[in-house]
């Protein structure tokens, strides 16, 4: 496995490619059937070698699992099935040994009901101030038996559980997962704290989870469709939160990556002036359909959204919440909504796959920062699930009609004559993999030149040694009708053809790489893109 290059220490953040580590299905380095940190510090050669800059992990702290670790029960130490806080310190030794930066994940919407501020909390009683520290209320209606407000829940379901004294409390998401005030300064002081626990131990930045949700209205007041400003998103103290958390930051010299959903353009680039957060997820992008015209906008749109705060994009095609990129492309609808999300929605894997290896490479080649979802370099397809093996809170809270995001967090494999794809060695895994995984297995991938492994590793290599890729301009070039190409620095341009028919490519001095062979006359095939030295 080739050595990885030395990484860059200058702003690296603005064109890195990160890999997203899903803890409990990467690898299994103790054999008990769920993912640890062992694992991925024994995969850590495989990650160099896909010519990563940095991994960020998905929450790896101690929780009840409710919500796939979103529910945190103590930040400070690690979930017993992952390993220790140890095992944490080594594993971002070891990485950084590598040349890879590690990210974490921070939740700072809410903690688990099992966190020591919510069993004190309803301990305490009403009026206490341990409840202040989160959003308990009197219900309505004579004898307080309907909720404090009407809002709507992130998942299916109730925002307001009520408790045996009669209050209630808010949650956007599981009843597992109460919401904090953030008009408390305990709150505030204690993720403080918890972003130096962590930048003491090395990390090189923070994702933070649902990074617009965390302010509520202090009144409460009901929701209405439409109404600015959102009750619970998007609220403008939430800027003075962020500015407080990046002088932290900047202390260590750490960075922030927000995920921020927001329709309003100009809201949206006030996350990310140069005071705030480092970047913020495009969601845009995730969830655009494979079209030209769509794709093209919402690059256009990304790009200008950013550009007066001087941000970089980042760009993502899947993640652990999203239906897996080649299934999604197979379908009749490319795109993704969460509300559309069914069971037994067909699609053509062959397509699927064909239009991720292009979406790849168009990816990989625009200007910013890329996220690459753990098993999407394999090209694994969305897993169905069995009903009684469904874990995610999702499915159940929409009464069995949401498949859930359990599809996308299948283990991986990674050996193809191995027991569960050499995922662990004693204990069938903690989410089935469907049984004609094998030629997925990493070891069959690395020794095949056509494989999505192959494609990605190669793309990696000639991103990461420049030469036109990463942060800087890029300028459209004329194309036919259902083609994206545009240029950037060095002579390079990438070409996609999304259209019906080959397409002819730009006068070009070299072919650096296809995501599929080029027609017999060098005609582009549809649903193919490739990058050209000019």
């Amino acid at each position: 496995m080739a050595a990885p290059l030395p990484p860059r220490t200058e702003d690296w953040w603005r064109d890195a490619v990160i890999y997203q580590v899903y803890p409990r299905s990467f690898a299994d380095g103790d054999g008990d059937g769920t993912g640890d940190l062992a694992g991925v510090r024994a995969r850590l050669p495989y990650l160099a070698g896909l010519g990563i800059d940095a991994v960020w992990f998905t929450p790896w702290y101690a929780s009840p699992l409710v919500d796939g670790g979103y529910d945190v029960a103590d930040y400070r130490t690690i979930d017993p099935a992952f390993g220790t806080l140890d095992d944490a310190e080594k594993l971002i030794a070891d990485a950084a040994e590598l040349g890879i930066r590690v990210i974490i994940d921070i939740v700072p919407n809410h903690v688990s009901d099992q966190h020591a501020w919510f069993r004190a909390a309803l301990a305490a009683g009403p009026g206490s101030p341990e409840r202040e520290r989160f959003h308990f209320r009197p219900g309505r209606g004579a004898n307080g038996e309907l909720p404090p407000n009407d809002w709507p829940s992130q998942f299916s379901g109730a925002t307001w559980t009520r408790v045996p004294d009669g209050e209630w409390y808010l949650h956007l998401f599981t009843p597992e997962q109460p919401d904090l005030n953030w008009a408390h300064p305990d709150v505030r002081r204690e993720h403080e704290d918890i972003l130096r626990f962590w930048f003491d131990r090395g990390v090189a930045g923070v994702r933070i989870d649902s990074a617009a949700l965390l302010v509520k209205d202090p009144a409460l007041a009901d929701f209405e469709e439409g109404v600015d400003p959102h009750p619970y998103i998007d609220q403008d103290e939430l800027h003075d939160i962020y500015r407080a958390w990046r002088s932290i930051a900047d202390e260590y010299g750490g960075v922030f990556v927000g995920e921020v959903w927001l329709p309003d353009a100009e809201r949206f680039a006030r996350y990310l002036r140069p005071d705030e957060l480092h970047t913020a997820f495009n969601f845009n992008f995730l969830t655009c359909p494979w079209d030209p015209d769509r794709l093209r906008a919402t690059i256009d749109s990304t790009l200008a959204e950013h550009a007066p705060v001087g941000a970089p994009a980042t760009w993502v095609l899947a993640n652990h919440d999203v239906t897996r990129t080649v299934t999604r492309y197979g379908r009749a609808d490319t795109g993704f909504d969460f509300a559309t999300k069914a069971f037994g929605t067909p699609t053509d894997l062959a397509l699927g796959t064909r239009r991720a290896r292009a979406a790849a490479l168009l990816t990989l080649a625009l200007p910013g920062s890329v996220y690459l979802y753990q098993g999407e370099e394999l090209g694994l397809p969305e897993a169905d699930i069995p009903l009684d093996r469904i874990q995610d809170p999702m499915h159940f809270r929409s009464g069995g009609t949401d498949p859930g995001r359990d599809g996308c967090r299948v283990p991986l494999p990674w050996t193809a004559t191995a027991p569960w794809w050499g995922f662990g060695s004693a204990t069938e895994p903690w989410l089935p993999q469907p049984g004609d995984w094998a030629h997925y297995a990493v070891d069959r991938q690395l020794g095949d030149p056509e494989s999505m492994l192959t494609l990605y590793r190669e793309a990696l290599l000639l991103r990461r040694a420049g030469n036109g890729f990463g942060d800087g301009p890029m300028t459209w070039l004329p194309a036919a009708e259902g083609v994206l190409a545009f240029s950037r620095t060095d002579g390079l341009v990438c070409v996609v053809n999304l259209s019906d028919a080959p397409a002819d490519l730009p006068a070009h001095e070299q072919v650096l790489l296809s995501s599929g062979p080029l027609e017999p006359d060098g005609m582009l095939p549809r649903d193919t893109a490739v990058w050209l030295r000019t």
